[in-house]
């Protein structure tokens, strides 16, 4: 039996559970009336019931987790029994492995995971460092030339040269890029798209079409032409899957690419754009990642790397992960029934101050002092956790990585103006654009 979609009463866990704690209808209907995020109604939800709690936003209720021993219940030790419905970006990566379920999922998981694992990401080092290098250079120009400068749009420019370099081989070219922001186009709609499948991709049609082009002439290149500079990428991988594999039609590939190209740069590029900003408003702590060890040293990138944990403690890459409750459960003591709808949300987790004490100030050392972050693996999960946790997790932390090893040392930034604050789609990503000015190169 395909454990995504089984069904009925299980076998296991206490006869009875307590009911889970249930909003009053008032609360969601203030929330509605003042026109409020889903975050903050979240919030409240968490504020007043605790870790586990239910509300309804229609006839049906939804069960809202943020306690770390029911996050890892539902993503890590029974992931069967709490699966994904449908995933939101499916209009924009098809049957990609972020949308895969059950059989399916497994098989492409299995096709790509060896390409991400401490060996296989050996392969891509030398291309993320060359697009660290490549940034690196444009910022240089940067600053000798008083030159302003988007952050948020030179991370995502950067994320996506990695990625580029990693699927084909070859760096990413400035039409490519210009074609490619229809990737992002589409990213940022989702939200308010038709829920009918056919009426959300004629919204976006225009956009879909530049992908399909750029993915069609990508597969057609890695096929039939030599490999590129950086030799065969992600995307050989998956035409020599097709030999073997009936299901890698042109479709599924182009529906993996996308998903690669989308799961692969957007998530790291917001990070690195909040970083920047938190950066802005604690500059101690770049000075004092720095001073954590010489260039290249194990002791800097260990700082470095807890400059990124801490951004992604506030601004984690997925800040909510639907599930749905295929059968009767136990969760935490509490009754959860067949067909319930889950929201796990790391960003209130990764923001509770029984967690992680001053939650919302900025602090690097929580992931360098051996007690300074929660034990429970259901505490911090940017990436998920469990069989379904994000397949690009080393890839991300490392080009991250890379690219601040690169740019922390030489240069500081001065923002023209920041936004004010954050947009809750499938990612948190500032409100608004980040226009910045280099200082003079350190040497």
């Amino acid at each position: 039996m395909d454990p995504e979609t089984s069904s009925g009463s299980l076998p296991y866990g206490p006869a009875a559970g307590r009911p889970v704690p249930e909003a009053e209808p008032e609360l969601v209907q203030s929330w509605r009336s003042q026109g409020g995020e889903l975050v903050e109604l979240l919030s409240e939800v968490r504020r007043r019931f605790g870790g586990i709690a239910a509300f309804r936003l229609g006839p049906a209720r939804t069960v809202l987790v943020t306690d770390p021993q029911a996050v890892q219940h539902i993503l890590a030790r029974h992931p069967e029994r709490y699966v994904k419905r449908s995933h939101r970006a499916r209009v924009l990566i098809g049957d990609g492995l972020l949308a895969a379920t059950g059989t399916a999922w497994q098989r492409q998981r299995r096709v790509l995971q060896s390409q991400f694992t401490g060996t296989g990401m050996r392969r891509y080092e030398h291309r993320i460092t060359e697009a660290a290098r490549t940034t690196a250079g444009r910022w240089g120009g940067y600053a000798r030339t008083g030159q302003s400068l988007d952050v948020g749009r030179e991370m995502r420019r950067f994320a996506l040269d990695a990625i580029w370099r990693s699927l084909t081989g070859h760096p990413l070219d400035d039409g490519t890029e210009r074609e490619l922001t229809a990737v992002n186009a589409v990213a940022a709609a989702l939200p308010t798209l038709p829920t009918d499948v056919t009426d959300a991709r004629d919204a976006v049609a225009a956009d879909l079409a530049r992908i399909d082009a750029v993915a069609q002439h990508a597969i057609e290149a890695a096929r039939s032409g030599p490999a590129g500079p950086d030799g065969p990428g992600l995307l050989h991988v998956l035409i020599d899957a097709a030999t073997e594999r009936p299901e890698y039609t042109d479709r599924l590939i182009r529906d993996e690419l996308v998903t690669l190209l989308a799961a692969g740069h957007e998530t790291t590029a917001t990070t690195l754009t909040w970083l920047y900003l938190l950066l802005d408003r604690h500059p101690a702590a770049r000075e004092q990642a720095l001073a954590a060890g010489g260039e290249g040293s194990a002791q800097r990138r260990q700082a470095i790397q807890a400059l990124v944990h801490e951004t992604l403690r506030l601004y984690p890459s997925a800040w909510i992960l639907p599930r749905q409750a295929t059968a009767d459960d136990i969760l935490a003591g509490y009754t959860v029934e067949a067909g319930t709808d889950i929201l796990i949300c790391p960003y209130l987790t990764h923001r509770d101050p029984e967690l992680w004490p001053g939650p919302e100030h900025f602090d690097p050392q929580r992931f360098r002092a051996p007690d300074g972050r929660p034990a429970h693996p259901g505490a911090y999960f940017p990436f998920g956790i469990g069989p379904r946790a994000c397949l690009g997790l080393q890839f991300a932390l490392r080009e991250s990585t890379v690219l601040l090893e690169h740019l922390l040392p030489v240069h500081t930034l001065a923002f023209h103006s920041t936004p004010t604050k954050a947009v809750y789609g499938l990612t948190v990503r500032p409100d608004g654009p980040t226009p910045a000015t280099l200082g003079p190169p350190r040497t």
